[in-house]
């Protein structure tokens, strides 16, 4: 059995349904359904098993499910702007820490959700304590957690491998809200209004040139059947290692919208000239705590063997945007 904690979620919904492509079904998915519409993201999707989070781990530690192959731990409250931090650390850390010593002890590989969050405003974006400054409560969970770890590692003897996600996009993030990729955001507007809203400039940035590390979720999924397939336990970045603007993933969106509408192809001035691109201040709740700029350094992740091209914003934002057209919303 391979456990997906969080598997009803964005990226831990996508693992399943990259876990079925290579014809995986013994699958239990660990998450919360108060969000009943979640459900959604495995509909299609084969498992052999559904689980709440709160059971879960009394049920793992008694030994419930028989042999378990691998557990890509995916769950945790993911709000940057979450306020209750004995609840995100609750979530984020200690569980963590617990599949992580059970895992160890099972001798069961263990691939967790970690975050380019950890880095916050420092500017750097290597692998290492003195780049790590989280901003907020998630990042601070998920930084920790990583400290726990590198201070256990030469206790280690199974894999553990903690992927710091950057901008991720894609199917299957109906359910997350205002914490929904940009991508969707953008989407969703122009289609609605026939414009998108960008941030005004700020942190030195003129408007909407702020810049971020968008991957697709289909490279994440990758990344971590990579290292499923091929163990070699470490943190490593998971971004394309190239910093796009929000311009260009609007116009991308946009662009992406037109395309299989037969409609006009248009540049970034033309755009704004137009007024389909438009620009609003930053939210006060913002302030102090928003990274203007993240650009994932990949060379661990090149250097412990994951060689694979990663999609750019235009060949994922198109592939995203066909997939949204044949749902339902």
């Amino acid at each position: 059995m391979i456990i997906v904690t969080g598997g009803a979620g964005f990226i831990g919904a996508n693992l399943v349904a990259a876990l079925n492509g290579r014809g995986e079904r013994d699958i239990l998915v660990v998450d919360h359904l108060q969000q009943a519409d979640k459900f959604r993201n495995l509909s299609g999707l084969d498992i052999a098993d559904y689980l709440e989070a709160e059971p879960f781990l009394a049920r793992l530690e008694a030994g419930s499910f028989g042999p378990v192959e691998a557990i890509f731990h995916e769950g945790a409250c993911s709000d940057t702007m979450a306020s209750d931090g004995r609840y995100v650390m609750t979530n984020n850390f200690e569980y963590s820490k617990t599949l992580l010593h059970w895992a160890q002890k099972a001798n069961v590989p263990l691939l967790y959700a970690s975050s380019a969050s950890v880095y916050g405003r420092s500017g750097s974006f290597t692998e290492a304590r003195e780049s790590e400054d989280p901003l907020n409560i998630y990042g601070f969970s998920k930084f920790q957690f990583d400290q726990y770890l590198r201070r256990h590692w030469q206790e280690l003897r199974a894999p553990v491998h903690g992927f710091r996600y950057f901008n991720v996009y894609g199917p299957r993030e109906f359910h997350k809200g205002r914490m929904a990729s940009v991508a969707l955001h953008f989407s969703r507007q122009y289609r609605l209004d026939g414009h998108v809203h960008l941030f005004a400039g700020s942190g030195g940035y003129a408007d909407g040139e702020q810049r971020r590390d968008f991957i697709h979720v289909d490279d994440v999924c990758a990344v971590n059947l990579h290292f499923l397939d091929h163990p070699r336990s470490g943190i490593y970045n998971v971004g394309t290692g190239v910093a796009r603007s929000f311009n260009a993933m609007a116009v991308a969106v946009i662009n992406g919208i037109e395309a299989r509408r037969d409609g006009p192809i248009r540049e970034l001035e033309k755009l704004q000239k137009a007024e389909i691109i438009r620009y609003i201040p930053m939210p006060e709740s913002l302030h102090g705590k928003y990274q203007s700029f993240t650009e994932a350094d990949t060379r661990q992740l090149r250097a412990a063997g994951y060689q694979a091209p990663m999609l750019t914003v235009e060949e994922g934002v198109a592939r995203y945007i066909a997939w949204l057209e044949e749902q339902p919303e």
